[in-house]
């Protein structure tokens, strides 16, 4: 088992380097001298702190994980009940994610363009974040009724996704906006 992160000052600012390195320039671009550097650490600090650079990747991509979760809750408390509120909430949390932390894309598509081997630890924190927001829309296809609610959620996440790559790309204004509008339909 892998012993938990002492959350040090000079931990938590070798973790905002390597997610502000890792998000602008991609994990395999970013070495740990480079992230040493920029948090004002030694390598032997980051290794003391994280063990490896593995470690870190996790430890961003968790962090990016759990920001977005308590982002998103936010916008759902904010929202009416309804699974029709809800969905809309979730494509409005996006596109304003997007807008302020999110101009390159999704952290996690990002990461698994890079880490797709289902051995490597970063694995099973991205495709647990794409699960989690399927059960997500799963749990609203079954709210609303529909006839197969798998199926409709399975639509809207691909709506989603490709609304986050787009609006990373710039490709088709007011991405989240149509997406959203798509996904409502589904759930009539």
């Amino acid at each position: 088992m892998t012993a938990p992160i002492d959350w040090t000052p000079k931990a938590r600012a070798v973790l905002a380097a390597a997610s502000e390195l890792f998000y602008e320039h991609g994990i395999h671009a970013v070495g740990v001298d480079t992230i040493a550097e920029r948090a004002g650490v030694t390598k032997k600090t980051l290794y003391d702190r994280f063990g490896s650079k593995e470690r870190l990747v996790v430890e961003y991509l968790s962090a990016r994980d759990s920001e977005w979760r308590q982002f998103l809750a936010a916008h759902l408390e904010q929202a009416g009940r309804t699974p029709h509120e809800q969905l809309r909430a979730v494509f409005s949390a996006s596109a304003a994610w997007s807008q302020d932390r999110g101009r390159k894309g999704c952290s996690m598509i990002n990461a698994y363009a890079e880490i797709s081997d289902p051995r490597h630890p970063a694995h099973a924190v991205i495709v647990g974040q794409k699960r989690w927001m399927l059960t997500l829309f799963t749990d609203l296809a079954e709210a609303a009724g529909v006839a197969e609610p798998r199926l409709v959620a399975d639509r809207i996440m691909l709506l989603h996704e490709g609304a986050l790559v787009t609006a990373g790309m710039g490709i088709v204004d007011d991405a989240f906006a149509h997406a959203a509008a798509c996904a409502a339909a589904l759930l009539a």
